[in-house]
């Protein structure tokens, strides 16, 4: 019997809380394998997915997120063993492609879905914006936090389900695509291009990314991995002093949280402006207004990169618990102005505890809701929970704490409990009181006012 379970609590009910979506239940997704061919003149996208599945309970039907903008053109099945499985109907509409099967699959059942679909995709409203799928003025972008994928391929669109991909794109020859993952192929097919990308880590949903434009390619020297950015030509000058310092941040990272996770970086800088960047595995991107030289957005290519190892390797359970990617990925802007500038990460700290004294004491950390998941509030407060926990273990134990934490959950998901895990541990080895850390975990994530500034103990 399969006991395959990310997540370490149950699901609570039917439907995703935050995103409202159903869950897709009864298996697992093993592997993608995308294959698109997109113009972009038109916006269309015809593509075709295989995906690898295994059950862990008998199934008759099974559901999968597909936006409505797509149109599914035919749905096949088949296993690899000696199961043979067909597909009786299809039904696509709200979102949802349900598959219903001829014969019952067995549980524990490794089968394949051949799923061929189109259609001009576009973003879906959110209570967060528009995300999913977006057309640029030349070309077209990917932003699907937290549940935007559905809007360019069939998938189960749940932060707690990853699986690896292989993702093909076949676009005019002018035009660069770049997507999650390291390129394995380019082939020139006449007036168009064909490039290959493969996702060994496994990935959540909302991470895989599709970037098509008219892109210089550029390497970035100086880290332990190869550092790859796609760029308007016009934009190179002022991307090579905004990103002059993009290797020396992914060699701290390494040296605070452990290696790190993927065997590439890539930055795209997209030739239309951004309102902010964008995080996908492995992947960053930027609009050309954070490309024009004058160092303005330091720390929030600091952040991107910080979500490689938090949220990207070390993904979420549950959306309740986002600040786990938002919190530490602010605090390492921070780890890196005291790395860079010399301004001690208590200073920032202190800065914005400060901006948070003037706001709404109404957010609860450990559950901030829908419509608050990404408000600053949980992204400063989570940071400063990040900096207490530094000031009651001390510098040695802390960073400690911090690289056994990333690396027990390394390509996984993660949840509070795992780092309460890991402080505990260093608590029994620095002799320190679990209950102050107990009563520090409860005032910040746990209550919605706000406690005192953290000051250093003299560990």
């Amino acid at each position: 019997m399969s006991t395959h379970a990310l997540r370490s609590t149950p699901i609570p009910g039917l439907v995703d809380a935050y995103t409202g979506i159903p869950f897709n239940l009864g298996f697992h997704i093993r592997h993608y394998m995308l294959d698109v061919d997109y113009s972009v003149g038109p916006n269309r996208l015809g593509a075709s997915a295989e995906i690898r599945c295994v059950n862990y309970r008998p199934l008759s039907t099974l559901t999968l997120d597909l936006a409505d903008s797509m149109s599914v053109r035919s749905v096949k099945a088949h296993a690899s063993g000696a199961c043979a499985i067909r597909v009786a109907k299809f039904k696509h509409s709200n979102h949802k492609l349900r598959v219903s099967f001829a014969e019952e699959i067995p549980e524990d059942t490794e089968f394949y879905l051949s799923i061929r679909y189109q259609g001009n995709p576009s973003p879906i409203s959110s209570p967060w914006g528009a995300i999913g799928w977006e057309e640029l003025s030349n070309g077209s972008l990917v932003a699907s936090q937290p549940c935007g994928a559905r809007t360019w391929f069939p998938c189960d669109d749940t932060p707690d389900e990853k699986a690896t991909y292989d993702i093909r794109i076949t676009t005019d020859a002018q035009y660069t695509a770049v997507a999650t993952g390291v390129l394995k192929s380019y082939q020139r097919k006449g007036r168009r291009g064909v490039w290959h990308f493969h996702s060994a880590s496994p990935m959540a949903s909302y991470l895989a990314a599709i970037h098509v434009g008219e892109y210089k390619h550029v390497v970035l020297d100086g880290a332990s991995v190869p550092i790859h950015a796609y760029l308007p030509p016009s934009c190179e000058a002022g991307f090579r002093t905004e990103f002059a310092d993009q290797a020396a941040m992914l060699n701290l990272y390494e040296r605070l949280f452990g290696p790190y996770p993927f065997p590439t970086y890539t930055v795209v800088i997209t030739e239309d402006e951004l309102e902010i960047p964008l995080e996908a595995q492995g992947l960053s991107t930027f609009g050309a207004n954070h490309a024009c030289g004058d160092k303005k957005y330091e720390r929030l290519i600091a952040h991107e990169l910080s979500h490689q190892w938090f949220g990207n390797s070390l993904g979420l359970a549950q959306w309740d618990d986002i600040w786990l990617n938002e919190g530490f990925a602010c605090y390492s802007e921070w780890l890196w102005f005291e790395h860079s500038a010399g301004i001690p990460a208590e200073t920032s700290a202190f800065e914005h505890y400060q901006g948070l004294v003037a706001k709404p004491k109404d957010l609860l950390l450990a559950n901030p809701g829908p419509v608050d998941m990404f408000d600053d509030r949980v992204y400063k407060r989570g940071a400063l929970t990040v900096h207490a926990l530094r000031c009651l273990l001390g510098d040695a134990a802390f960073f400690r704490m911090l690289q056994r934490y990333v690396a027990s959950g390394r390509h996984s998901v993660v949840e509070p409990v795992d780092v309460k895990r890991e402080v505990r541990r260093v608590c029994v080895e620095e002799n320190i009181d679990c209950e102050e850390f107990e009563a520090l975990w409860a005032c910040w994530v746990q209550q919605r006012e706000l406690p005192p500034f953290p000051r250093r103990s003299d560990r």
